[in-house]
């Protein structure tokens, strides 16, 4: 409620299957219960609809989310279209499975009082300062979330009757201890093996090439050895961040900006409050309320007792410092007219009901001395006046751009700019500066590429452009083999020699297998010593797949390391020390597992009993 005063007017899980973690939805802003749908659905679920509004918002704070943690990556997904569709799609697949966990819970009848949702704020860690209940922070929290204290307090309570419903699941669940032995010692397991290093580089290094194996490899690779187009550039550029080097601003300049703005560097007026609020428009509650306080009545103790924002009540009423243009406009008006400390307003009517309120601090308006902000003011003058250069340069440097565009040197003369060039460069190597898609868009247009002309002024980043223009070009080129020999030998010796080595390993695990060291002994190899390894090896996924050997004896295979190398293995044992620690780890995952397939199960269940309608939502 006192979120909406201030401004003017999922995954399910908590330890997996214990509860939905509330606050990864709040700090993430996943606002999708506050805004109203009207009669513009998003889906039907049985009686109740998803309103368009409130898919849209939660989409956007998941999409948001889903940027913060994968940055570039995530925004080349959504450049498909089919992607952002299936997104779209599974953002409210997950609204329609938490409201039919929801409608199923009411169902059986779970409800959450209240005074369980005033406890669950009150407690929650990230709203305390200090072991404490913070007003401000509460509330500057649920405003960087898109929540108000009313919308947050509800979607606590559906969460929570929720909550209610997946605890039980959780209860109804077990794992036998067989199932945690067999999966313990399945995971815990090691394996002894010795190893037979093949170095791929020796292979190659021993690899024989005739004329005509190279000439094949050179033809049947020839993409490999085919230089791309490439062009000569030459381009000039124009930031404010090069120019800001070289503007220096006086002290004089400084200290008359500062007396010009003084009210920039000044603090505004700020007033503790504590208010009592009636919701609505139950005048009578609220006149009670406030004879008592006139009559001597301890404020905070009246606040705890009657008042309806849940937030600021458990703290007496308190709502921190306000300044001025934060409220709504009546209770500001009421707050600021207030003049000595322990003054008490009258009722005051709000959209949201009657206010009664308290004055418990003032703090003046404090003006920060000129050499505290000396450094400050400089760099904002420094970077105001190389914008305000950039543009009037910028303005200059697109006409003559185009009014001498067969050469760069008038328009780098305007700019006082020097003029780069590069050699020979394909795309992908073409300065860094130049890798924008709208430079090398501009690179290709027949305008700059065939006719040689300048490229228009292109923006590389904010206050920073370029002007292009093409020196010369060669077309694609499969190289001689005469200029690639060394590259498409050193390539073939890799291949081959991988081939020997390949063939050599068969042989040796074939004669090991038969019980023979004879083939080790001719090419001088021998094992290594032992060495134990797990799941984690680059070697486990040959290793654990092979039999486990009987005892006293072996077991014998090959796999190729990270390095391309390949190994040839014995593997002599196969251990499963199991820590009961360990155990009673994968007890609790196995059991979370089978909590999962619960709900899941549930959630099948109720999709096939509920009429649900999807409307147009993945556009």
């Amino acid at each position: 409620m006192m979120d909406r005063l201030r401004e003017g007017a999922s995954s399910i899980a908590v330890k997996i299957i214990l509860g939905i973690i509330i606050l990864s939805f709040v700090f993430a802003g996943v606002g999708s219960y506050i805004v109203g749908g009207g009669n513009n659905s998003a889906a039907k679920v049985g009686n109740t609809e998803i309103g368009r509004g409130e898919f849209e918002q939660a989409y956007q704070n998941e999409r948001n989310r889903m940027q913060a943690q994968l940055g570039d990556y995530f925004s080349n997904l959504l450049a498909d279209p089919s992607y952002v569709a299936s997104f779209r799609k599974s953002v409210l697949d997950r609204m329609v499975n938490d409201l039919l966990l929801e409608q199923h819970a009411q169902s059986l009848g779970l409800r959450v009082s209240d005074q369980q949702v005033r406890n669950m704020i009150v407690d929650m860690p990230q709203f305390q300062v200090e072991g404490k209940f913070d007003q401000e922070v509460y509330q500057a929290t649920l405003r960087r979330a898109g929540f108000s204290p009313d919308s947050f307090a509800e979607y606590l309570r559906r969460d929570l009757v929720r909550n209610q419903l997946l605890s039980a699941i959780q209860g109804s669940d077990f794992t036998l201890e067989g199932e945690v032995e067999a999966q313990s010692k399945l995971l815990t397991q090691t394996r002894e093996i010795k190893k037979v290093t093949l170095s791929l580089a020796d292979f190659a290094a021993k690899a024989e090439l005739s004329k005509e194996e190279i000439n094949d490899y050179y033809t049947q690779n020839s993409d490999k050895y085919t230089r791309p187009e490439q062009v000569k550039l030459s381009y000039i550029e124009l930031s404010a961040q090069q120019l800001k080097d070289a503007i220096e601003i006086s002290d004089q300049q400084a200290e008359e900006y500062y007396q010009q703005h003084l009210d920039k560097y000044s603090s505004e007026e700020q007033r503790r409050v504590s208010h009592i609020l009636v919701e609505g428009d139950d005048k009578a509650k609220a006149k009670t309320i406030l004879d008592k306080v006139n009559s001597g009545g301890d404020f905070a103790a009246l606040a705890e007792e009657s008042s309806d924002d849940i937030g600021s009540a458990s703290e007496g009423g308190s709502l921190g410092w306000i300044e001025r243009d934060v409220m709504d406009p009546a209770f500001e008006k009421a707050a600021f007219a207030l003049k000595k400390v322990g003054d008490v307003t009258g009722l005051v009517k709000s959209d949201f009901g009657y206010h009664i309120i308290k004055l418990d601090e003032l703090k003046g308006s404090v003006t920060k001395p000129y050499k505290e902000v000396a450094k400050d003011i400089k760099q904002e003058l420094q970077d105001q006046e190389a914008i305000d250069q950039f543009y009037a340069l910028q303005s200059k440097l697109e006409k003559v751009a185009f009014e001498y565009p067969d050469a760069l040197d008038d328009a780098a003369k305007t700019i006082n700019a020097k003029i780069h060039t590069t050699d020979f460069v394909s795309e992908s190597d073409v300065p860094e500066l130049l890798k924008g898609p709208e430079v090398l868009q501009a690179i290709q247009s027949p305008e700059v590429k065939e006719d040689g002309l300048n490229s228009e002024v292109i923006e590389v980043a904010p206050e920073h452009v370029v002007v292009v223009r093409v020196e010369d070009t060669r077309e694609e080129k499969v190289l001689p083999l005469d200029e690639v020999r060394e590259q498409v030998m050193a390539s073939l010796s890799k291949v081959k020699g991988e081939q020997s080595a390949i063939e050599l390993a068969d042989s040796l695990v074939a004669d090991l297998k038969k019980g023979s060291q004879d083939l080790m002994k001719t090419n001088g190899l021998a094992f290594g010593d032992s060495e134990s390894i797990d799941r984690s090896s680059p070697l486990a996924e040959v290793v654990f797949a092979m039999k486990k050997p009987e005892q006293g004896q072996a077991e014998f295979g090959q796999a190729k390391d990270f390095n391309g190398d390949i190994i040839v293995v014995e593997l002599t044992e196969v251990k499963s020390d199991v820590d009961e620690q360990y155990s009673q780890q994968i007890g609790t995952q196995l059991t979370q597992m089978n909590a999962q397939q619960d709900l899941s199960g549930l959630i099948s269940i109720l999709r096939k009993t509920t009429d649900i309608k999807y409307y147009a939502v993945t556009q």
